[in-house]
């Protein structure tokens, strides 16, 4: 006689629990990862949404066209045919940028991008200074920095903020410009300045020029 085919008894047929449960976590792993996409999307104001009656206007190459009112940076728009763009909303005023907002969403995507390939690269070191910083102290800090960036790596000013100096956040703003172009002939500006609490922070990169130099030094050693 043929013996019946089937399953040895006592054999389950179902896969083992532990791996019901690892499939399960995968799957809550996906879910959580597209949810968090969802809920971290930048979102920027642009045009007829942007609100307050004054705004700190710059241009293309995060040069400073100033203070204006916002019926004055409409009429700028007008003209030039480039889309307002709020970046750093919690400024006071307000810092928007005057650029064609497809550009713009492109070169964030690409230098998000680029971070998360360079997140491997070199270190981030910080820079600290005063608003009303003397010559001496900032040219020390400036040699600095361009030593960092001469290394490869990447530099964080922060502009710390005492007592009613927050008052005075201007000044901030034009060291904070001042330090990006003293050191703009070896790095290049990561965003524009932005304020967390009392703190102002900028943070430059070191530019595929000097990276490039650094490598050619390395070489005839």
């Amino acid at each position: 006689m043929r013996a019946k085919r089937g399953n040895p008894v006592g054999v389950s047929t179902q896969p083992p629990h532990n791996i019901l449960v690892i499939n399960k976590n995968k799957k809550q792993l996906k879910r959580r990862k597209s949810r968090y996409k969802r809920y971290h999307r930048k979102f920027y104001k642009i045009n007829q949404y942007i609100t307050a009656p004054q705004i700190r206007l710059i241009d293309e190459q995060n040069k400073q066209i100033g203070i204006l009112s916002l019926a004055e940076a409409r009429q700028k728009s007008q003209e030039t045919g480039l889309d307002l763009v709020e970046i750093v909303g919690k400024a006071q005023p307000p810092v928007v940028k005057l650029i064609n907002f497809a550009k713009f969403k492109y070169q964030e995507a690409k230098k998000e991008k680029s971070n998360k390939k360079g997140a491997k690269g070199g270190e981030l070191k910080e820079i600290r200074m005063k608003p009303f910083i003397g010559q001496g102290d900032y040219q020390t800090r400036l040699k600095k920095a361009q030593k960092f960036l001469s290394a490869g790596n990447k530099v964080k000013l922060c502009v710390k903020f005492l007592g009613r100096q927050i008052t005075k956040k201007e000044f901030g703003y034009q060291l904070a410009e001042r330090f990006q172009q003293d050191l703009e002939d070896i790095s290049s500006p990561e965003g524009t300045p932005k304020m967390a609490g009392k703190r102002l922070f900028l943070t430059l990169a070191p530019t595929k020029k000097n990276k490039n130099e650094k490598e050619k030094s390395k070489t005839k050693n």
